[in-house]
């Protein structure tokens, strides 16, 4: 108990952001020293429940020596299944609140919103049905009868020592009148569940008699230093222009200017009332995230925040954001000796190359002597690492359930999201947001499953008063009002926004503070724009293949953008038959790790910016590519082959058109491709009403479909004259997409009402889905945080199950590939390139009888795959985890192999190819994985 509440006040004083603890603080009395002292006292009581009879029976020695002072118990068998009434942690919340009221006079209705702490100090605060059970059987508080003032001796002396220890005694009657928020409960939780956590460390706090000869003073000062929590950012104010603050944290090239936009915002956050949501809305390649960090380096400075999280659509995204984060933290000014925890959360970050290498330096954590020099960074005995890094992956700051709490982390949007689903230890997910800025990125790309959860985690957001920058090429102006009124609060839900921002204006900002009013600012685009001619492509392989070969009779790059997987490898095979093999890329999901960040490096070293990009093809050249061609990936081409889909991405896909200048007028570009056209195919458009192929409704829905090919129908129909311009036309496109007046012909009007119909009907089964386990709203301050995550899912992760529950998909299964010799023996596969320090990593043999080196099983782990859509229905998925554990190693199980541990194993034959589940899979480092009916 003492050495929790000595490592509270620790983090308390060095490790808290500034702003987590105003928010606690502003709420008491004595404001910032009442705050330290509430959290300390609640770390020191948090496991007053063990002096209970239901907790100590459990050890008959242990026991027998308190039956000896009179503490009278029944034997743990001789109390039955009763006492799991009674778990510690409510057992202490009850005995607390006894206290309150019997020793200091509090109302019992006063108490719970200060106990909660101790009884969800496990992850999941009690419900009220669990605290009258443990009422209606006291017999597992105290022993009935002579035995019960003993034990209530006990209980109530440990709370007065605590009370005296811990200087709250004279401050309790001035507590009594307070109204604890619901988010300041969360966060006294989250900080005694971290206590307790380090506390617990036996390698920081070792058990007696190893630290006999340490006084408590000298055995925490130890443990602290052993542990070396980076302390959190401490972002100065922002002095200067946006001009001057851009050029020294981006490297702006001699000459640039910041683009209007970015100043906009820039000088948006600087005049706010306070930190609160802005929403950025801009066109492809205009700087909206260095737009961010700088929104996000004002706002630290203004709210306290210790830190940034960067949210992303895809693992994908987040790996190329992660080492701009890293450049951007490099360039901020900071003190000689600062040091930033940094992470990359999603499931396979440990695969990350520049993740791996902070990794190796965070090492692990053990108590060091108070009286020991500082360590040099040599390797220490045990192997043994302390952090001496500016930027450090802490090694206690790992795991699915402390990751979040460094100070800088770029992830997946589902780290976001887990923030508003109901499960166990969510107090430390509303810890790790609350302290830091939090940004999410391509906001357009969540559907209503996953708006759902954003919104609710929004709320929760706003009522902790964190700075939120929400990013967006494209957002509609229905969904911008709702992320706006989520944030600022339900009451503001029909506040009306800037007249100018409903008609389209774009570029736009939208600010709000919590419980405020939006404002909103219409800045300029930075200039350049460009004109897309949209034209109809008949759907046909040969009629794309002709239309190709006319269009690259004087060379140049086509990007040919397919809805399914299955659509991309049927044109590859079509286009390579007609310009050969090595005129054809391909680009889609379903590539093992290692090959989908080896295409996407490929795809921005030959199609990437003038100056950046070498060995762009000087013949003719056609990547053909999935949506993963749509976000993230700055890439060029001259012309633009796109399957019909939302607006909002089409106009993503067409980011990636004539995106840079090359020449004047674009006259590097070949003479037939210098204007940025877009054939639209993927559709019947012989029809009455236009018939997208059957992948593409499956993936989007007919409705959305058909709205996009209606608001398209004047550039399609008006050839030369009714080019797509960018930036001007995209806010008007998609305000009109996904607008609820009708569009299109009215012979289209019955198709578009079927359509919508069902719709309607898939985006409220969604919501009714997701809102089973979201979280409640935010309750009134003084309300006890009792059964907060109730009926929810137990543990949420990062795993595909995880992933599962904040979107609406079918559960994937994943697999790591390896390849199978004629001698039965299994290696990597074999065309695998080495590492940057020059190590084979293709062919490395995977040994059956005993564990894999290190570097070969993390060799082996970086070929995971993610089956395709055949594998997720229940039947063929549990066929193929049947088929797949045939093949189980022994020797890769347990803590021994963490990198191949637990993992489904896909042999392939030495040409690449196996049977699964009635499946035909071949894969080749080429075209990835193909998957036929066998």
């Amino acid at each position: 108990m003492e050495d929790s509440a000595w490592v509270a006040g620790r983090l308390w004083d060095e490790w808290l952001p500034a702003g987590v603890r105003g928010l606690i603080a502003e709420v008491l009395p004595g404001r910032e020293a009442d705050g330290r002292r509430l959290v300390v006292w609640l770390a020191g009581v948090h496991d007053i429940g063990k002096a209970t009879p239901a907790f100590a029976c459990q050890v008959d020695s242990l026991a027998d020596a308190m039956r000896d002072e009179g503490l009278v118990m029944r034997s743990r068998q001789g109390m039955g299944p009763d006492r799991r009434l009674a778990p510690h942690g409510l057992a202490g919340q009850v005995l607390l609140g006894e206290w309150l009221v019997e020793r200091h006079g509090w109302a019992a209705a006063e108490t719970g919103q200060f106990t909660v702490a101790v009884g969800g100090h496990h992850g999941v605060p009690p419900e009220r049905g669990q605290i009258k059970a443990l009422f209606e059987h006291e017999e597992l508080l105290r022993a009935p009868g002579r035995g019960s003032e003993v034990w209530r001796q006990v209980q109530s002396g440990l709370l007065d020592a605590c009370a005296a220890e811990f200087g709250v005694e004279d401050r309790l009657e001035a507590w009594r009148s307070v109204q604890l928020p619901q988010p300041v409960q969360v966060l006294l939780s989250a900080v005694v569940i971290v206590a307790d956590w380090i506390a617990s460390n036996p390698d920081l706090f070792p058990y007696f008699p190893d630290a006999a000869g340490q006084s408590g003073e000298e055995r925490c000062a130890a443990a602290w230093r052993g542990l070396s929590l980076p302390a959190p950012w401490r972002a100065d104010e922002v002095a200067g222009d946006a001009q001057g603050l851009f050029a020294s944290r981006f490297e702006l090239p001699v000459g640039a200017k910041v683009r209007p936009v970015q100043e906009a915002a820039f000088e948006l956050a600087r005049e706010m009332d306070a930190p609160g949501l802005m929403v950025i809305e801009a066109p492809m390649g205009e700087g909206k995230t260095e737009a961010a960090l700088a929104v996000a380096e004002v706002f630290a400075a203004r709210s306290g925040a210790g830190g940034v999280f960067f949210a992303l659509p895809t693992m994908a995204t987040g790996n190329a954001m992660f080492p701009r984060l890293l450049e951007w933290l490099d360039r901020l000014p900071s003190a000689g000796g600062v040091r930033h925890s940094v992470h990359l959360a999603h499931s396979k970050a440990a695969l990350n190359d520049d993740f791996a290498g902070l990794m190796v330096r965070g090492g692990r954590v053990r108590a060091v002597d108070v009286d020991a020099p500082e360590p040099s960074g040599h390797r220490l005995p045990g192997d043994v690492r302390r952090a001496g890094a500016e930027l450090v992956a802490h090694a206690w700051l790992r795991g699915r359930k402390r990751a979040m709490l460094a100070s800088f982390v770029a992830g997946t949007i589902d780290q976001s999201l887990f923030a508003g689903l109901k499960s166990r230890h969510l107090a430390l997910r509303h810890l790790a947001v609350a302290g830091k800025v939090v940004v999410i990125d391509e906001a357009h790309a969540y559907d209503t499953y996953m708006s759902v959860y954003l919104d609710q985690v929004l709320s929760w957001l706003g009522a902790y008063r964190v700075p939120v920058v929400v990013l967006s090429a494209t957002l509609p102006a229905g969904r911008r009002r709702e992320l706006v009124a989520a944030y600022a609060g339900r009451a503001q839900a029909d506040a009306d926004l800037d007249l100018d921002a409903e008609r389209g204006a774009y570029p736009v900002l939208t600010a709000v503070v919590a419980g405020g009013v939006p404002v909103v600012r219409c800045p300029a685009a930075s200039g350049r724009g460009v004109d897309v001619w949209v034209e109809r492509l008949p759907d046909g392989l040969d009629v794309l293949a002709d239309r190709l070969e006319r269009e690259l009779e004087g060379g140049g790059c086509v990007l040919v953008v397919r809805n399914t997987v299955k659509r991309v490898l049927e044109a590859a095979s079509a286009l390579r038959a007609r310009f050969g093999e090595d005129a054809v890329t391909v680009a889609h999901s379903c590539f093992v790790d290692v090959d989908r960040a080896a295409k996407d490096r490929d795809l921005l070293d030959r199609f990437g910016p003038p100056g950046k990009a070498v060995g762009r093809p000087e013949g003719g050249h056609i990547v053909v590519a999935s949506q993963v061609a749509e976000q993230s990936l700055d890439v060029d081409f001259d012309l633009l082959v796109s399957d019909l889909c939302p607006v909002d991405l089409l106009l993503q896909r067409m980011g990636r058109l004539h995106r840079h200048q090359r020449g004047k007028a674009q006259e590097e570009r070949p003479l037939l491709l210098r204007t940025a056209r877009c054939l639209l195919t993927g559709v019947d458009w012989e029809a009455d009403v236009p018939v997208p192929v059957r992948g593409s409704v499956a993936v989007y829905g007919a409705y959305a479909l058909l709205r996009s090919a209606a608001v398209l129908l004047p550039h399609l129909d008006g050839g030369g004259e009714r080019p797509v311009r960018l930036p001007a036309d995209i806010s008007p496109l998609v305000q009109a997409a996904y607008a609820d007046a009708p569009a299109g012909p009215d012979a289209w009007a019955a198709a578009m009402a079927e359509a919508r119909a069902g719709f309607e009907r898939h985006r409220a089964d969604q919501a009714d889905r997701a809102r089973v386990f979201r979280l409640g709203d935010v309750g009134r301050p003084g309300r006890p945080l009792f059964g907060w995550v109730a009926a929810g899912v137990g543990d949420a992760d990062d795993t595909r199950a995880g992933r599962a529950q904040v979107r609406d998909s079918r559960e994937s299964l994943e697999v790591v590939v390896v390849q199978r010799r004629a001698d039965g023996s299994l290696a990597t596969l074999p065309w695998l390139k080495p590492d940057k320090r020059d190590r084979q990593r293709g062919g490395l043999e995977l040994p059956l009888e005993q564990v894999p080196s290190s570097f070969t099983a993390r060799v082996a782990a970086s070929c995971g795959l993610r089956l395709p859509l055949p594998f997720s229905y229940a039947e063929t998925m549990d066929r193929a985890i049947a088929e797949l554990e045939q093949l189980y190693v022994r020797a890769w199980q347990g803590k021994d192999s963490p990198w191949l541990s637990d993992q489904l194993i896909l042999a392939l034959d030495e040409d690449c190819q196996t049977l699964l589940a009635g499946f035909s899979l071949r894969y080749s480092q080429r075209d990835g994985l193909e998957v036929t009916r066998a």
